[in-house]
């Protein structure tokens, strides 16, 4: 028999489609079909029963019939085995792809929302950084000094972590929390006294007594994790108050000072420890920058395994954006004076920022964990974003007080 669609009639023309697969010429068998579902709770129904095929109509005389609601259910259960395999497949197949489609886009959803945040508060720390670099002096170092206390919580949280702990024992609590005090005196110490040599040897006397003292049986990671802690979170960011605020030296070339308000200082506020911490940083947001983009668009080669996601390809391109915004700003601050100097510099920012960026990679990767901690929304914590600073601010005060002992050459 020809494939037929039938249609039930029920009270005024309220058309309900059966979906009639097959018609038997057998009378006694039931009509097959998928669904049927009344409109309306009627004791009674007239009902009118029209089929049509693709080759030929066959019509029905319409014909009165009174019939209650089981006569429709039976109809509506006829034959299930029929129901057409290929829609309830498509059903499963959808009602599988709903909820991938769901998390993809909840997922796409989630990565925006970090995006902006990212872009949001990189802005805003961007501008206060700006800020705190030009005020100098006791702003400055009061910025400094607290985010070397909160990157200090971090970096003994992050000794205290499984990951590291499972191979050694780690310093006390209280020792932690002594250490990061420490550090982040350390560059207001640096400011007053212009150096820190014999408080910084003190403190470490100190710790070190400490951990030989305790109860139970020292070991000696706990000294040397806390020691790398002093120097690394401690000691090595006040090169940067030596560098910003030690060298007051006036740039005299320095077109930028000439203009410089008289109630913000004049020209004798723009020094070379000014410029040259403006272009240090400005180098270092550049290498990130240039390295992130080029490893994102030809980034093949892994550069190491402390961090797989890094490459030669982006390092490459990373250095040059470091050195060519050196040399840049180097022509607009009229320092350094020297072609050669201004690339030495660059040079010098890049590989400062990616020894500490891997650096700190390498202690996140023993304490399992992706940042090193939550403080920053959309950017983790603190050490992730001042790792490619603590390092290079060394390097600069050096390259600026030793290979260029003459300002402004």
């Amino acid at each position: 028999m020809a494939s037929f669609a039938s249609f039930v009639e029920i009270s005024r023309y309220n058309l309900i489609p059966l979906s009639v697969t097959s018609l038997c010429g057998c009378p006694c068998r039931l009509l097959s079909n998928k669904t049927l579902i009344p409109t309306r709770r009627t004791p009674k129904l007239k009902l009118n029963f029209v089929f049509h095929g693709s080759k030929s109509v066959f019509r029905v005389r319409p014909t009165s019939i009174y019939v209650n609601r089981r006569l429709i259910t039976a109809v509506a259960r006829a034959e299930p085995e029929s129901i057409d395999e290929s829609n309830a497949e498509e059903e499963v197949d959808q009602g599988a792809v709903l909820p991938t489609t769901k998390d993809s886009f909840s997922e796409l959803q989630h990565k925006s929302s970090q995006l902006r945040k990212r872009i949001v508060f990189g802005l805003g720390i961007g501008i206060s950084v700006g800020g705190a670099v030009l005020a100098g002096g006791w702003v400055f170092t009061v910025a400094l000094a607290a985010a070397v206390f909160l990157g200090a919580r971090e970096y003994f949280e992050l000794v205290r972590s499984r990951g590291i702990t499972a191979g050694m024992t780690p310093p006390p609590r209280y020792v932690s929390r002594v250490c990061s005090v420490i550090c982040a005196f350390m560059p207001i110490l640096t400011l007053y006294f212009g150096n820190i040599d014999i408080s910084v040897t003190s403190a470490a006397f100190v710790v070190a007594t400490a951990l030989l003292m305790q109860r139970g049986n020292p070991r000696f990671a706990q000294l040397s994790s806390t020691m790398f802690g002093l120097f690394y979170c401690g000691y090595l960011p006040c090169f940067w108050v030596k560098l910003r605020c030690g060298l007051a030296a006036p740039a005299l070339n320095t077109r930028i000072g000439a203009g410089w308000p008289f109630l913000l200082g004049g020209q004798a506020h723009w020094t070379v420890g000014l410029v040259a911490t403006l272009i240090s940083f400005s180098s270092i947001i550049a290498a990130d920058t240039y390295a992130f983009l080029g490893g994102k668009a030809i980034g093949k080669t892994p550069l190491t395994n402390i961090s797989p996601k890094k490459t030669w390809e982006g390092a490459i391109v990373g250095l040059g954006g470091c050195v060519a915004t050196s040399v840049v700003l180097s022509k607009i601050l009229s320092w350094p004076a020297s072609l050669v100097s201004a690339i030495a510099f660059g040079f010098l920012n890049f590989f400062g920022s990616v020894f500490g960026d891997l650096t700190e990679s390498m202690i996140k990767r023993d304490a399992g964990v992706k940042d090193s901690g939550s403080l920053i929304p959309g950017h983790g914590g603190i050490l992730d974003r001042v790792d490619s600073y603590i390092f290079t601010g060394a390097l600069a005060y050096s390259f600026v007080k030793i290979l260029l002992p003459l300002y402004g050459v």
